[in-house]
């Protein structure tokens, strides 16, 4: 149980000076140095111009489309990976299963952009 216990002592030193790292410098921060907020530093940036209209206005719903295609993209992509590591050890099965897999994005690619969810005017 000892011997078990030493194997987690590493883990547990890494985790105590992350924390104090989290901890103490912005602590440090926020003691050495001056606060002195001014109305340009308390602005809104965004993107390198001044913000224009109310936050909560609505927008509109291609900005929802294109978010979640993103998403979808993402993910697809994320299920690619292990296919590269494991590449060797799947053999045939495994191949015709990525191209299904990749046949199923495709389309569903080609529908989104036939029925225009990738036009912005």
């Amino acid at each position: 149980m000892d011997e078990l216990l030493r194997e987690y002592l590493p883990i547990l030193i890494f985790l105590a000076i992350a924390i104090a790292i989290a901890v103490v410098l912005p602590a440090l921060s926020w003691l050495i140095v001056k606060q002195r907020p001014d109305v340009e530093k308390m602005s809104a940036y965004e993107c390198g111009f001044e913000a224009f209209g109310d936050a909560r206005r609505r927008f509109d719903v291609r900005f929802y489309l294109v978010a979640i295609m993103f998403i979808v993209v993402d993910l697809d992509l994320a299920f690619l990976y292990p296919y590269a590591v494991a590449n060797d050890q799947l053999g045939l099965f495994g191949f015709w299963s990525l191209v299904i897999f990749l046949a199923v994005f495709a389309i569903g690619f080609l529908y989104d952009w036939r029925m225009g969810a990738l036009e912005w005017e």
